[in-house]
């Protein structure tokens, strides 16, 4: 029997004025973000330096990686929601992850290459792969359902609701901003094993947090019914148990899986075209007009979106190395760890999401806010200038210089605006277009098509690629080119989508009949 609520929300107060449940929850996620985003800082700089995988290789890899870890939170929320409940699946989530991060500090001798081959441990090898799976699954399990357990915490006409979520996304981008300085700083200065280390105590440190507090939780975040849980499906293992076995297996699975990473781009594209095939299906057989020319919209917005993660995503990948490769660094006699630049995007986010969240406010007020297709247009505007702004800076550097820091700045600072205008703003078009018995599964496919658009950022990034040995580039002028190519021709590109679906938004604007 589910434990019955320590307090009711409204009187249970003692982390700036709301629940208790809401401290634990900011704690666990943002040591949780803390581990995850201070092991991406690292991540392809270990593969290009550390196992010596080409950039091509190291890209794909990267890619299959970020797109599986926004795939399984869809398939973790499923089993939370109707089994687990959140409760469950996020310590389950959490127990996973601290296997997954501190595997990772397990880093073994750096590949060595001779004239025809690159000789890598297989066992070390294996070992970072089965990390990866676990940090796949893990984030898989806790992902969504720590954003559940928030919401559970509050009535639906609690106003504290909102300033709630606004306190624990300040708590992700806390754990992002920091880890990136951190882990990201110990990794390349010290070794990989302490970046890597740092980040597992962090994940450590949130299931902590998150078992100690559980009586805080009000027993908001149970499972839906015990019952359930308690039915035996295979001799003496019950569905609890079963689940928890689904999940190590599913490590195991995708062990497997994320060293073949072209499949994941296959399954990528077969996934996403059976869902966009079941969402006109429905839209045509089972809705009226009205829901009809909403779904479409949705669906039409969510293909856009694709593109704008494609190039925001290079931040972890491509961007990272040409921060390593092509920019001074130098600050005050200082030569900034490449993977700290990772901060820029957290630390913009929690400085600037407030101001947005004012605008947007005022703008309704006055009757002047922007529709969600202009958003969007917007938001693809300022992802393609980004590029085009960086691409300017590298062409006033002077020959044998670096690249001035200030533009990889103004990248991040237009990224990050432009994360502003579709992120949050696509989260909520989904619940407000989607017909109300299909919401979970349009949520869902939004996670999926922004796993596709994580392995296509791969692809583009491979675009970028540079010719190594033992991790150093050969011909870093004709790299940079190359580089500096790539990224005025997605730049341009961009902008041109941007002006596309600007002309669009009418369309689009009256297909949604009367919501913004």
């Amino acid at each position: 029997m589910s434990p019955t609520p320590q307090a009711d929300s409204t009187t249970d107060t003692a982390f700036f004025g709301h629940p208790k449940g809401l401290y634990v929850c900011f704690m666990t996620e943002m040591w949780e973000r803390f581990s995850y985003y201070g092991m991406r800082a690292l991540l392809i700089f270990y593969l290009t330096q550390h196992f010596l995988f080409s950039d091509e290789k190291a890209y794909l890899i990267y890619g299959a990686y970020s797109a599986l870890v926004y795939v399984t939170p869809v398939i973790g929320g499923v089993l939370a929601d109707r089994y687990l409940g959140s409760r469950k699946a996020v310590t389950f989530g959490a127990i996973l992850l601290v296997f997954g991060h501190l595997g990772m500090a397990i880093e073994g001798p750096v590949a060595v290459e001779s004239v025809s081959t690159i000789n890598r441990d297989p066992f070390y090898l294996q070992i970072f792969y089965l990390s990866l799976a676990f940090i796949i699954c893990g984030v898989g399990f806790l992902k969504a359902n720590i954003s559940t357990v928030v919401g559970a915490l509050y009535r639906r006409d609690d106003p504290r609701r909102d300033s709630g979520f606004t306190l624990f996304y300040m708590g992700i981008n806390i754990g992002a901003f920091s880890s990136s300085l951190l882990c990201g700083w110990l990794g390349q200065t010290y070794g990989w094993k302490y970046g890597f280390g740092l980040a597992g105590i962090g994940m450590l440190l949130g299931l902590v947090v998150f078992l100690r507090g559980q009586q805080h939780l009000q027993g908001k975040a149970e499972p839906p019914t015990t019952a359930r849980l308690t039915t035996h499906v295979i001799g003496r293992i019950n569905r609890e148990q079963f689940i928890y076995l689904g999940g190590f297996a599913s490590v195991f699975a995708i062990w497997q899986l994320v060293q073949y990473q072209s499949l994941v781009g296959q399954a990528l594209s077969g996934f996403g075209g059976l869902m966009l095939l079941v969402i006109l299906s429905y839209a045509f057989l089972k809705c009226d007009p009205v829901e009809r020319h909403r779904l479409f919209v949705a669906a039409t917005l969510i293909l856009f979106s694709v593109l704008f993660w494609a190039l925001f995503e290079q931040a972890g990948s491509s961007l990272n190395l040409f921060a390593d490769r092509a920019v001074d660094r130098v600050l005050f006699g200082y030569e900034l760890p490449a993977s700290v630049f990772q901060s820029f995007n957290a630390f913009f986010i929690f400085l600037l999401a407030p101001a947005f969240s004012i605008l947007w406010t005022r703008l309704a007020a006055s009757g002047r806010e922007p529709s969600t297709p202009v958003k969007f247009a917007l938001a693809l505007f300022q992802v393609g200038l980004g590029f085009l702004v960086l691409v300017f800076g590298a062409q006033l550097a002077h020959e044998g210089q670096g690249v001035g820091m200030i533009w990889l700045v103004l990248i991040y600072l237009l990224h990050t605006t432009g994360e502003l205008c579709l992120s949050p703003v696509g989260l909520s078009m989904i619940t407000k277009l989607s017909v109300p018995r299909i919401v979970g599964m349009m949520m869902g496919v939004w996670f999926l098509a922004t796993a596709g658009a994580n392995f296509i950022a791969s692809k583009i990034a491979q675009l970028t690629s540079g010719e190594t040995i033992e991790g150093e580039v050969l011909g870093q002028a004709d790299a940079l080119a190359k580089t500096i190519d790539v990224y005025n021709n997605v730049g341009w590109f961009a902008v041109a989508i941007a002006a596309f679906l600007l002309v669009l938004s009418p369309l689009l604007r009256k297909g949604m009949h009367g919501i913004n």
